[in-house]
């Protein structure tokens, strides 16, 4: 059975819409897909081992998809599996976005409480990709109204890859479930 790994953003959870939204679609449309939508660890490096452990556990086909800090995440796994994702409204630079966050963080869907701290600014840094080659691979869905990433930072690192850009929309990417089809089709799930 193919595989479709869905990668929340931070401060989120798989209760998150574009995430429901994609597990809906699957239920209805593609039940022939299994969707692993892990609650990821707080820390990066944290969240990183826990991505990694269940790539390596996959053995079926499978693909990543990812919203903000997600993406950011989808594309080391893009990059370090070979496999084809999807970034949606993506973190390229977290290190630097998040250094406003630094501090005590609760997580709204699960009310877990932890800190921020620079060491973790470090590990966005060294799990950045910095010269991707899977950019054929990777399919950037970006709106211009995003209102916490500059969509400029997102086109200009993902040049290479496969993108659609919308003028308006927000962080959330508004509409997300008109793509869930032409997302597992990007795949090839």
């Amino acid at each position: 059975m193919p595989t479709l790994l869905y990668l929340h953003g931070f401060n989120s959870s798989p209760q998150s819409i574009k995430a429901r939204q994609m597990q809906e679609h699957l239920q209805q449309k593609r039940p022939d897909i299994r969707l692993i939508c892990p609650q990821l660890a707080a820390t990066p490096a944290a969240a990183w081992a826990q991505i990694a452990a269940i790539c390596d556990d996959i053995k079926e086909p499978f693909g990543v998809a990812g919203s903000s800090l997600g993406g950011f995440l989808a594309t080391r796994v893009a990059e370090q599996f070979g496999v084809r994702a999807v970034v949606i409204n993506p973190a390229v630079h977290p290190h630097v976005l998040l250094q406003d966050y630094l501090g005590e963080q609760v997580n709204p869907y699960t009310d877990e409480r932890y800190l921020l701290t620079p060491t973790h600014m470090q590990e966005l840094a060294d799990l950045r990709v910095e010269a991707p080659t899977c950019m054929e691979r990777i399919w950037l869905l970006q709106q211009q109204g995003d209102e916490v990433l500059d969509y400029r930072e997102a086109l200009e690192y993902y040049r290479f890859a496969r993108v659609c850009i919308q003028k308006g929309g927000d962080h959330s990417f508004v509409g997300f479930s008109h793509y869930c089809a032409q997302i597992i089709r990007f795949l090839q799930l």
